[in-house]
């Protein structure tokens, strides 16, 4: 999605502020807008727990609707500052805006609405505005880019567990009785997954000695593959990094091709590196004493 200043001016300098973080006033803006988002959410988290509602329900719905406002305020200010504000809106970071104040408003004009409230949590998502940030940040981009490598490796790993995952459920559920809680194969697979992951809540549990077996190895083979997604991913930060800081042209001297890309000379061969410019020590060589080209 690009988006684009209204005119000129004013609505200019404002979204330069809002949609960017090139300037220590965009920074500003979106490191105030993180931390009215935690606030906000804590205020709603903290308001959910009876005995602080009892002391300080009032202060809590004062600084809800203080926030409702300010976040109202900004997402008027996002769609003022826009050429096209409906591409905006129908954006994820404009769903998200929508969602963190219409519950609300709602709540006004609609009776009954107060059970809407709630999605005011969603607001936590606009959190992730913070990986525009990211954009401007070598770290961030590494990990991205090392997630995105990493993507096919990580899902295969995660359908070849749901099939184990499955095939461990679908044999308890034969071997079970339903008395111990394995009613269905979808309950079987809750246990199996809560099994691999030795969480072990305790309320479905094996009774006959070879399905206790099984728990055993489901619970090992958890240990030993949980480190997988893990190693695949920390192999692509270390890829990205580098190739972030290292080049791959290799010298055109001895073929080593592990320079920084900063580099100018090799570091093996000493050669010149860049072929479109001629080495700075052949000009000083082909001059005369007097400082004028032979």
């Amino acid at each position: 999605m690009s988006l684009s200043p209204a005119a000129e001016g004013l609505r200019t300098r404002i979204f330069h502020v809002i949609f960017e973080s090139d300037t220590p006033g965009a920074k500003a803006f979106d490191i105030a807008l993180i931390i009215a988002i935690l606030i906000s959410v804590a205020a709603l988290l903290l308001d959910s727990v009876d005995a602080y509602h009892q002391r300080f329900g009032t202060l809590f719905a004062y600084i809800e609707w203080g926030f409702t406002l300010l976040f109202t305020i900004e997402l008027a200010l996002r769609l003022y500052c826009l050429e096209k504000p409906s591409l905006y809106l129908k954006s994820f970071y404009g769903l998200v805006d929508l969602v963190a104040i219409v519950p609300a408003w709602l709540v006004l004009i609609v009776p009954g609405a107060q059970s809407l409230v709630m999605i005011r949590v969603l607001r936590a998502l606009r959190i992730f505005r913070i990986l525009r940030l990211m954009e401007f940040v070598g770290e961030g981009h590494l990990l991205i880019d090392a997630l995105k490598r990493s993507s096919r490796q990580i899902f295969l790993f995660f359908f070849s567990i749901l099939m184990i995952v499955i095939l461990f459920a679908a044999l308890m559920y034969a071997i079970e009785s339903p008395e111990a809680g394995f009613t269905s194969i979808p309950m079987s697979i809750y246990w199996a997954i809560v099994s691999m992951t030795t969480v072990g809540y305790g309320d479905i549990v094996p009774v006959t000695p070879l399905g206790q077996a099984i728990t055993v190895l489901l619970m090992l083979l958890g240990y030993s593959i949980i480190a997988v997604p893990t190693g695949v991913f920390s192999a692509q930060v270390i890829r990205s990094i580098r190739e972030e800081r290292y080049s791959e042209e290799a010298c055109p001297g001895c073929g080593h091709d592990r320079h920084e890309k900063n580099a100018y000379y090799c570091l093996r061969c000493g050669t010149w590196l860049d072929e479109n410019t001629q080495d700075p020590r052949e000009k000083q060589q082909h001059a005369s004493p007097d400082g004028s080209s032979e």
